[in-house]
Order: structure tokens, then C-alpha cells, then sequence
């Protein structure tokens, strides 16, 4: 076991390192290829508002002149070490981790993605949380009830989970529970944990919901699905031979062999959505990091958008490695593969 956990953490080390590179490239090789000057590059640092003349003094002073491979090395400097940039009136000090410089609003980007990860956190855990209890529950109960009425009811509504997007059941919902009913808080209502948890909760009750319903949906299917196949397995008939009891047939043996596929998918949404529910805040006004970015785009900010997506990267990396550890305490012969 020890020796499959090294090899994982191994793996997402090297995944990370790719990761930079890639994300490194997209930013400032692509643009390249594609055509762009180093002054339409710098022209992403200092905004829209900005001269000819400020965009190429900026464009010197970043080092888009230099070389591409000093530039990327400048770049994971910067994480572990910090660095130093020339604003023209000055030389600020990004410190360690740095993930650049908005000289928009004159800030560090790294302490803005920690000010709105926790929105973001709270915003994905609590949902989370919702849609593997009612998603997988009623895949489960509509897989050994096959047929009846609470079946095609329960995937009924899951086809339409999965067909309605999220500003569409986010709006109408608002509409009616915040400033129809008055029952939920209004968008951009958002309350930290530490000054008031019931408040917190209060804000977060609607955007859970919504964001739970799309995704509850698609796990139902899964589940369902991949539970109808599970319960007509041999090994399912030979548990039921030896007289268990139905509950420990299914929980036992038929909801275990759903897990992975569950494990699977769950890892790769919950990461997404901690690197940013960019849909989920833009349509109720939460300041987490995906209205950071969508804010960035417009008002031209690189550095921020740089920064959320080198953030949300690391969010899935994560997510999956824990994924991978979980393989192992679900079906032990992983660490052995």
C-alpha cells in the first residue's frame, strides 16, 4: 500500500510540473504562433485603457523580448521563490507563491484566489455533499424498484437536471425562492463560516440546490444503470444463496462495485468545480473564483486568469490523486495492479 501511494504522489508531481508547462504554453506560446506581438501580449497585463507607448515599455519590463525558455523559467520561479516587477514607478515584490501581478489593480494575484477559495470551497463541498447522497440514493432505489412509478419519475427529472443548464435553473430559481417567496437570500449574499454559520449556510442553500441538481442527475443515471448491471452478477445471486439478508446483498456487495465508476467521475467534477463554478457565481454574484476569472476576461487581466487556471489545475490534480487512493481502500486489488 505504501508502496502505491509513493508512486501515485510521484506521478501528480510530474503531472504538475507538465501541467505548468502546458498552461505556460497556452499563455504565452500559442499567441505566438498565432501571430501575436510582444506588445499584444503586454497589452493583457496593463489592460485596455493603455497606450502604445505604456504597452511597449511593459512589454520590456516583463521580459517578452526575451527568450521563451527564460521566460518559463522566470515563471516557476516565481511560484517557489517570489518575484520582482517593474511597474515603471516602482519595483514590487510578488512574494512566494507568487502567480503573478495585476498591474490593473496593483495586487498579487496568489492573496485574491485565496480571499475567494473559500466561496469557492464551500460553494462545491456543500454541493457535493447533496448530489452523491440524492444522486446516488435514487440511482440505487430506482435500479432495485425497476419499472415502477418512482423510477420513471426519478429519471424523468434527472433528464431534465441534465438538459436545463445552470443559469436557466439558477435565474428561475432565484425568481421564485429569493425574490418571489423570499425564502433563500438573494444573490451576492455571501457570509464567511467564521462570522455567522447559519447565515453562511443560508446563502449557500439556493446555489447548493441548483448546482447539486445538475449533477445529482447525471450520477442517478450512472448508478442506476450501472447497478441493474451489478445486481444481475453471479457473485450477486451466489450472496443471496447463502442466505443474506437483502440490505447487506445490495450494500454490501451490489453499492461497492458501483463506487468506482462513481469515485471516477466524482474526482474529475469536484475538481472542476473547486478550480471555479464559473456558471454557478456568475449567475448568483458569489465572489469565488469563478467570477474572478469571468471578471478578468473582461477587463483584459492576464495575470488573474493565469492564475485561476493554473489554481483550478491544481484542484483536479489533487482531486483525482485522493481518487487514486480511494481505489485502493474500495477494491484492494488496485494497489496490487
Amino acid at each position: 500500500m505504501f508502496a502505491y501511494i509513493i508512486r501515485r504522489l510521484i506521478g501528480a508531481v510530474i503531472l504538475l510540473f507538465v501541467v505548468s508547462m502546458v498552461t505556460f504554453a497556452i499563455f504565452f506560446l500559442v499567441p505566438r504562433i498565432a501571430g501575436a506581438t510582444v506588445e499584444d501580449m503586454a497589452s493583457r497585463y496593463v489592460g485596455k485603457t493603455a497606450d502604445e507607448a505604456a504597452i511597449h515599455s511593459m512589454a520590456e519590463r516583463l521580459g517578452f523580448t526575451d527568450p521563451l525558455y527564460e521566460q518559463y523559467g522566470r515563471f516557476v520561479a516565481g511560484i517557489f521563490a517570489g518575484a520582482d516587477y517593474d511597474t515603471g514607478a516602482e519595483v514590487v515584490h510578488c512574494p512566494a507563491p507568487c502567480f503573478g501581478y495585476s498591474f490593473i489593480t496593483r495586487n498579487p494575484v496568489w492573496p485574491d484566489l485565496v480571499d475567494r477559495m473559500g466561496v469557492t470551497i464551500s460553494l462545491a463541498l456543500g454541493a457535493a455533499v447533496i448530489w452523491l447522497a440524492f444522486g446516488v440514493g435514487t440511482g440505487v432505489v430506482s435500479a432495485l424498484r425497476r419499472g415502477t412509478f418512482f423510477d420513471r419519475a426519478s429519471m424523468g427529472i434527472a433528464l431534465a437536471g441534465v438538459s436545463l443548464p445552470i443559469f436557466f435553473t439558477g435565474l428561475l430559481s432565484l425568481t421564485i425562492f429569493s425574490y418571489g417567496l423570499g425564502w433563500t437570500a438573494p444573490g451576492g449574499s455571501y457570509t464567511d463560516f467564521a462570522e455567522d454559520p447559519l447565515q453562511w449556510a443560508g446563502a449557500l442553500i439556493l446555489p447548493w440546490i441548483t448546482l447539486a441538481f445538475l449533477n445529482a442527475a447525471g450520477y442517478a443515471r450512472l448508478t442506476r444503470a450501472t447497478m441493474l448491471e451489478t445486481m444481475n452478477e453471479d457473485f450477486i445471486r451466489t450472496a443471496r444463496a447463502k442466505g443474506l439478508n437483502e440490505r447487506t446483498v445490495v450494500v454490501k456487495h451490489g453499492l461497492r462495485s458501483v463506487l468506482t465508476p462513481i469515485l471516477t467521475i466524482f474526482g474529475l467534477d469536484l475538481g472542476i468545480l473547486l478550480g471555479g463554478a464559473v456558471l454557478t457565481e456568475s449567475t448568483y454574484s458569489l465572489p469565488g473564483l469563478g467570477k474572478y476569472a469571468v471578471d478578468a476576461i473582461v477587463s483584459n487581466d492576464l495575470p488573474k486568469v493565469l492564475g485561476v487556471t493554473l489554481v483550478g489545475a491544481t484542484f483536479i490534480i489533487i482531486a483525482n490523486l485522493v481518487v487514486d487512493l480511494l481505489y485502493a481502500v474500495v477494491d484492494p486489488r488496485v494497489r496490487y495492479s
